[in-house]
């Protein structure tokens, strides 16, 4: 896992200058009209049916692709046919896909196990165990196996005080896929899934330590933001292990800010940091050292497609226009330049990037949001999209590959409850 994790977070000259071929031109209209957008369930159910198919056809429920949690491994299969199940369009499948659930994370459940012993490396929810012990727990309480959820909840619980350590990992602790706002990210998903109360003091206890150790960092390195962290030595903005996905689980915990008045100003003014990043174009640099630079990556992992949860969920807890200004102005930039060619998935791809139209769609119930999604959605079926665009590594996977398209396409059936993979701004609020 950890010559994974080194290759994916490597700092690669970010970033090679945009080329016009890093996006396909969208020629499509868009909507411009009063009339109500009609969801293509019949052809949609078509389509993932087709897609399962071919997950469970190349990437098989065995040892070998149990690694790497939800970003890579069979983790991620699993959580997409948890996520199925439970979605009335698919109600008539729904104990299928849970037995499917229960196969595909048989695999990842070894990896854990024997990942166990090396303690500072449990919490990691998108990489690694902890994500793994929580979907067990959810996938097992739906199953009706009271003792082995109970036990992956414990699992997952006890793990809270190896976050507390002010620096349990050294190449950066607090970020989202391996770090402290990842186990957060995953406590509050596996108290909604099991309809239970979040443990609030470890959360609040972690919180604390999250905002102590940006404060730190940014003193030390003199940074504009009263929060700054860094992830390999890189000051990351973005969703997938930057600031903006930090401070969007610290606007997530239920009470925390009320509770902490004063970590709250520093957090509200470092939102209010990273939002003056924003370009006119709408989009963020990647990080900091790229401030001065044109922002060029419009993925969830790196830029606007990600930071739009944070400033959503700014706007939900404050309420302020400007953060629902910079979420219209990311939607648009993503209308323009979202249609990637790096291929079909959510970390840096069209799925991805079309979740932003249904957040936008949640947040205004502006139809234009939902033409747009299904335009990105006929997009991946063009002959275009798979003949030009890219083979992704790993393209059966969660966060690379087509069960995260999976998962978009099955949200477009039920846009008024759709949410980015474990990124549900509405909830907690």
């Amino acid at each position: 896992m950890k010559k994974f994790i080194s290759a994916l977070f490597k700092k690669v000259d970010s970033v090679v200058k945009m080329a016009p071929t890093r996006f396909f031109p969208n020629i499509s209209k868009d909507y411009a009209s009063e009339t109500i957008v009609e969801i293509p369930e019949d052809h949609i159910k078509t389509e993932i049916n087709l897609m399962i198919e071919n997950i469970m056809a190349n990437l098989k429920a065995v040892p070998m692709y149990g690694e790497d949690g939800f970003y890579l491994g069979t983790a991620g299969v699993s959580y997409m046919f948890y996520h199925l199940s439970k979605l009335p369009s698919f109600q008539n499948q729904s104990s299928t896909f849970i037995e499917n659930a229960v196969e595909y994370l048989q695999p990842s459940l070894a990896t854990a196990q024997k990942y166990a012993a090396r303690v500072k490396d449990v919490p990691s929810f998108v990489l690694g165990n902890c994500g793994i012990y929580a979907l067990a727990s959810v996938i097992y309480s739906k199953t009706g196996q009271t003792a082995e959820c109970e036990y992956f909840q414990k699992l997952f619980y006890d793990t809270a005080n190896t976050c507390k350590e002010m620096q349990f990992l050294t190449c950066g602790a607090d970020e989202l896929f391996v770090g402290r706002a990842g186990y957060i990210c995953g406590a509050l998903w596996l108290a909604r899934e099991l309809k239970i109360q979040p443990k609030l003091q470890d959360l609040y206890d972690i919180c604390s330590v999250i905002v102590a150790s940006g404060r730190r960092y940014a003193s030390q390195h003199q940074s504009q933001s009263p929060l700054m962290y860094a992830y390999y030595d890189v000051e990351y903005l973005g969703a997938a292990h930057g600031l903006s996905s930090i401070l969007q689980i610290l606007l997530s915990v239920p009470g925390f800010l009320d509770a902490n008045p004063s970590d709250a100003k520093d957090i509200k003014a470092s939102v209010d940091y990273l939002l003056q990043l924003q370009d006119d174009e709408g989009n963020f640099p990647s990080a900091t050292d790229e401030i001065s630079r044109p922002a060029e990556l419009v993925h969830w992992c790196h830029g606007a497609p990600g930071i739009v949860y944070l400033m959503a969920k700014a706007y939900l807890v404050w309420n302020e226009e400007n953060y629902l200004k910079s979420c219209i102005k990311m939607a648009d930039l993503v209308w323009n330049k979202g249609l990637l060619h790096k291929g079909p998935g959510l970390c840096h791809g069209i799925a991805g990037n079309a979740y932003v139209f249904l957040l936008l769609y949640r947040l205004t119930n502006d139809q234009k949001y939902l033409h747009r999604a299904l335009v990105f959605m006929r997009f991946m079926e063009t002959d275009q999209f798979k003949r030009h665009s890219r083979v992704p590594d790993n393209p059966f996977s969660l966060y690379e590959g087509i069960a995260g398209t999976v998962c978009f396409l099955a949200d477009l059936t039920v846009p008024s409850k759709a949410a980015f993979p474990f990124f549900d701004v509405f909830n907690n609020e």
